[in-house]
């Protein structure tokens, strides 16, 4: 979840396949979103009427609670209990607002949603302003993915948030363009390509370019290839010890040398993320690939439509990687602290991920969730009847630890936005393009 839209799908019996079909569209560099339900908001703190405790969530974009049926479910067995979302639309505009109330002490809401680029923020410079939820009944370290309840989790052992959902890659890929550029289409064979390597998945671009359908690039963007590179690393923007290592990072350094190696090849299409230009080369059939988050899937289907039905398929990344995902937390300052860190406790539960898996396709945090039919039998009929609860399953288990620190996104945004883009778009050098990034977080970092 992100700066953006969130989508994605359950039902008891229903395949995820089907559910997906009802994705809305994602955005920006992580899963959350920009739709909105603005039909079910409420005042923080609002009293339920007849003696009913109200539990407010804030959330930005669609979590997916209240879609899967969660809320009610809750309710149906807490009688007690009622629940209101007070959702904004982007977390842009939300993430501020939530940083206002907790210095104010007041207008939070009793859950508050954190995007994974604020969570090292709100663990180094808000913890004391949260409910400690490691020691919360019902709550269980071992259902989480050790790397996700780390990025919540403070040098003392003060856990501040649950994890929700994570973004584990996998890479898409245009069946049709594909065989009309002599290489494979089965999954395991296409997969088989670059499995270990991301140069291997450059070599492959370099294999399409040579007999390319006319119009068409290898893959959509540098950048796009560049986040998921230096997300498969530990080690990015900052070090175990919160030193800014960017300019000699060999994650940094190795994703930035293949994103260069693929743009100055010919090998993308010059593409913006999430930009009108990118939505229409999906229309169009303009790529034949592109690193692909869980989350990327709803995005691809609206943007590509009916005529890419059955044209895209998924298959294993070269390393496993995160892109994406979020939390949710309990503010101290809320006014219904024990009733809303059983809701969060139970809303993180495997069983409750998996059901907004199901309905959202949110991929799960807690691994417990992978092996449950709505998350282990998953497949999508829009791409092939893809295995995606097997593939994300297996890449989400070896996603290594990365570190994250306080401007992780202003970092990131400079090399993408400013950087690769300069290259891309302007024709600049790859060396002009990184002198561009680091004057830009050099801005960032008051430095």
């Amino acid at each position: 979840m992100g700066t953006t839209t969130k989508s994605h799908r359950h039902r008891s019996r229903r395949t995820a396949a089907v559910a997906l079909a009802a994705v809305a569209a994602l955005g920006a560099s992580l899963l959350a979103g920009c739709s909105s339900d603005s039909g079910n908001t409420s005042s923080p703190g609002s009293s339920g009427g007849k003696g009913k405790t109200t539990i407010t969530v804030g959330t930005f974009g669609v979590f997916g609670y209240k879609q899967a049926g969660l809320y009610d479910e809750y309710e149906k067995a807490h009688t007690n209990i009622t629940i209101k979302e007070n959702v904004i639309e982007r977390n842009d505009t939300y993430y501020p607002q939530l940083l206002t109330h907790l210095a104010a002490g007041s207008g939070l809401s009793d859950i508050q949603a954190i995007e994974v680029g604020n969570i090292n923020e709100v663990v180094t410079t808000q913890a004391a302003k949260f409910e400690d939820l490691s020691k919360a009944s019902g709550v269980d370290k071992a259902n989480f993915l050790p790397w996700k309840w780390a990025q919540a989790t403070t040098a003392d052992n003060k856990t501040v948030a649950l994890g929700t959902d994570i973004g584990p890659m996998a890479i898409c890929y245009r069946t049709d363009l594909f065989k009309k550029a002599g290489l494979p289409t089965d999954r395991t064979k296409v997969g088989a390509l670059w499995a270990g390597d991301w140069s291997k998945y450059i070599d492959a671009g370099k294999t399409y370019k040579k007999t390319a359908p006319k119009g068409t690039t290898f893959m959509d963007s540098a950048a796009g290839l560049y986040q998921a590179v230096s997300n498969s690393s530990s080690e990015r923007y900052y070090d175990t010890g919160g030193n800014v290592i960017y300019k000699t990072s060999p994650g940094v350094k190795t994703a930035w040398d293949l994103a260069m190696e693929a743009s100055t090849g010919g090998l993308t299409g010059k593409l913006k993320l999430f930009d009108k230009a990118w939505d229409q080369a999906f229309a169009n059939g303009k790529f034949a690939s592109l690193p692909c988050p869980s989350w990327m899937l709803g995005y691809i289907q609206e943007k590509s439509g009916d005529s890419g039905k059955g044209k895209w398929d998924v298959a294993a990344a070269p390393k496993p990687a995160n892109w994406g995902g979020s939390f949710i937390g309990v503010p101290s300052a809320g006014k219904n602290k024990a009733e809303a860190v059983k809701l969060a406790a139970w809303l993180t539960a495997p069983e409750q991920q998996a059901k907004v898996f199901a309905k959202q396709a949110s991929f799960p945090s807690a691994p417990g969730a992978y092996d449950l039919p709505a998350v282990k039998d998953a497949k999508h009929a829009y791409f092939n009847n893809a295995p995606i609860g097997e593939i994300f399953a297996g890449a989400a288990k070896s996603i290594p630890t990365l570190v994250i620190g306080p401007k992780d996104q202003q970092i990131y945004t400079a090399i993408t936005d400013v950087g690769i883009l300069q290259v891309e778009q302007q024709g600049k050098t790859p060396a002009q393009g990184w002198a561009a990034a680091v004057k830009e977080i050099n801005n960032a970092l008051d430095q």
